[in-house]
């Protein structure tokens, strides 16, 4: 896993000198820490910074083949199957990115296509004047663009383009809206005025330094429901998730799995288990758990325990308490310059500071709840009204509060036009489905996975999120996802069979972060150093800022302070420049 950047730039322009491309390419450095390249190649600079996963003597990047060049972020997991198809003779290195520059020289634009993997990925071509971005089909791995006077950069982290002096740190009013009501922000915009996401699954081709074509990929097959037996469904299934979670484990440095005791990464670790007893190998499992120092929230991480036990595998519990919250939350905040306010970026930074000291690949479960239907917001969406159903994220975390000022407007506006775009889906549940995985799931969960473990210098792996997988489950009929009232219907089913101790149809504690207790707690000091700050002046009322976090043990109070607190911490870092190596406290404090 790496970090990527460049410049292209239109005929005429005077290339960025190399203080510009220096200042770009540290800002990338904690994603790639086996070395930095810069490399300027007719009108395109190239930086990539490397973590080496494959190939690790011989896999530095940009990859050559004549007049073009490719650097890449992420994995390609049919690389063999492309390398016997193309000829190993054609190939320079063993990485398994190469393939990706490989299908460009034969397949131009279209290469994408054949790709099955987690990328992003730039192919620069000087004979053609050209050069190509890409990004896989679920949002794996990330991507940002800004248009500039004198052509378009690219990077891993829109953080790189404003370290890099590109563009200015100026707030995007509609994204923060989008921030303070969803915690995440949607659409191709981002929080930064001028920077831009590379869609999931979009490839755009530049010529002379101008976007002259955008296409897309989607990551879910077209067609309706299938008629199919439910233990044809499972056969497939399992063929599947076997098929999905071997080319994950591919690697030459120690893996594991983040297990939170939950469906989702207990079917990972089920497979993980059965491929070692399969091919009788005798190194344990990795894994880590997070659990919290208090009883007033729920985690799995007693089961996640016993499952470990069960597999063999050498588990380790990473414990958070408040003590951590209030000394690493700037740190933690500080790595998500595309902010996401989930509350799981804290366990799940200090799970890949403990995993880092013995891992450089860890696989984790993202991407069931959205693939399998496990969310109760889709059972209550797929109601009438009469029967409480109501709309996915109707209402935003301060609808009600009369706290923001002004109150937001459009922070839906993304959200409904992806819902409204969505057509040919095999059911309304599916429909459901496909909205979170084009929104939430790469602007949330995905964002928060890859920045929490690349701050670390660990690369995530999600084999829940696999085309394979997709192809096999996503025009199941609905009673293969939802029975009972229950969600991942054939996903249990599979882990009934193969992990009986996960007893997968027991009721569920779930996994929360207590950050509404620890900020109640706080609540009298930290209010009024949070209502100081300029960003939150800026956007509510100081005294209802107040008022709010000295009464932030509510349900719908809690929510509402965890995002005013992340917000101003993230602004403090991102556009003030505040060290984040101090804790919550000083961070805040003025001057």
């Amino acid at each position: 896993m790496c970090g990527i950047g460049g410049i292209v730039y239109r005929p005429g322009a005077t290339p960025r000198d190399n203080a510009t491309l220096k200042r770009f390419a540290r800002a990338l450095a904690h994603r790639g820490p086996n070395g930095i390249k810069i490399e300027r190649l007719g009108r395109t600079d190239l930086i990539h910074t490397r973590l080496s996963i494959i190939d690790l003597e011989g896999g530095d990047q940009p990859i050559h083949a004549g007049p073009a060049a490719m650097i890449a972020n992420g994995e390609i997991y049919n690389d063999p199957d492309i390398r016997a198809d193309i000829g190993n003779d054609y190939y320079t290195t063993g990485s398994d990115c190469e393939s990706a520059l490989r299908l460009w020289q034969r397949d131009h634009i279209g290469f994408s296509l054949r790709l099955r993997g987690m990328y992003a990925i730039a192919i620069s071509d000087s004979a053609k004047d050209t050069l190509v971005l890409t990004r896989d089909p679920f949002g794996i791995k990330p991507l940002y663009i800004v248009e500039l006077f004198d052509g378009i950069a690219f990077a891993s982290e829109p953080a790189a383009l404003v370290a890099a002096g590109l563009v200015p740190p100026e707030i995007n009013p509609i994204s923060r809206s989008q921030l303070l009501e969803l915690q995440f922000v949607t659409g191709s915009s981002t929080i930064f005025s001028g920077i831009s996401r590379v869609l999931p699954g979009e490839t755009l081709h530049i010529k002379s330094g101008h976007i002259d074509n955008r296409s897309r990929q989607s990551p879910l097959p077209p067609g309706p429901v299938e008629v199919i037996s439910e233990a044809a469904a499972l056969a497939r299934l399992d063929a599947a998730l076997m098929d999905s979670v071997r080319v994950h484990e591919r690697a030459d440095v120690p893996f594991g799995l983040f297990l939170s005791g939950g469906i989702d990464s207990s079917t990972v670790l089920a497979a993980m288990s059965r491929l070692r007893r399969e091919a009788g190998q005798g190194s344990p499992l990795l894994t880590w758990t997070a659990t919290f120092d208090t009883d007033n929230v729920a985690n799995e991480s007693e089961q996640a325990a016993r499952l470990a036990k069960a597999t063999g595998a050498v588990h380790q519990v990473v414990h958070v308490t408040r003590k951590d919250f209030w000394s690493h939350l700037p740190a933690i905040v500080g790595c998500v310059d595309d902010p996401v306010a989930d509350y799981a970026i804290v366990p799940t930074w200090l799970l890949a500071r403990r995993a880092r000291e013995s891992a450089t690949v860890v696989l984790s479960g993202e991407g069931g709840d959205e693939l399998f239907a496990g969310y109760g917001r889709y059972r209550r969406a797929l109601r009438p009204w009469w029967r409480g159903g109501r709309t996915m994220r109707r209402h935003g975390i301060f609808d009600g509060l009369d706290i923001l000022r002004p109150d937001p407007a459009h922070w839906r506006d993304d959200l409904t036009n992806t819902e409204r775009s969505i057509t040919g889906a095999p059911t309304r549940l599916a429909a459901l489905q496909a909205a979170d995985i084009a929104e939430w799931l790469p602007n949330d969960l995905l964002l928060k996975l890859d920045r929490c473990l690349m701050d670390h210098g660990l690369e995530g792996r999600t084999p829940l999120l696999d085309p394979v997988i997709a192809e096999a489950v996503w025009r199941l009929p609905d009673s293969l996802r939802i029975r009972n009232g229950k969600g991942k219907y054939l996903l249990r089913r599979w882990l009934e069979r193969e992990l009986p101790v996960s007893d997968p149809f027991a009721p569920k504690k779930g996994f929360t972060v207590p950050v509404g207790e620890w900020i109640a707690q706080e609540g009298p000091r930290l209010g009024p150093l949070v209502a100081s700050q300029t960003s939150i002046a800026a956007i509510a009322d100081p005294d209802r800022v107040r008022s709010l976090f000295r009464n932030a043990a509510t349900r719908k109070t809690g929510p509402a302070a965890w995002t005013l607190l992340f917000y101003a911490l993230w602004h403090r870092v991102h556009l003030e420049g505040a060290d984040r190596n101090g804790d919550v406290f000083e961070t805040l404090m003025p001057g």
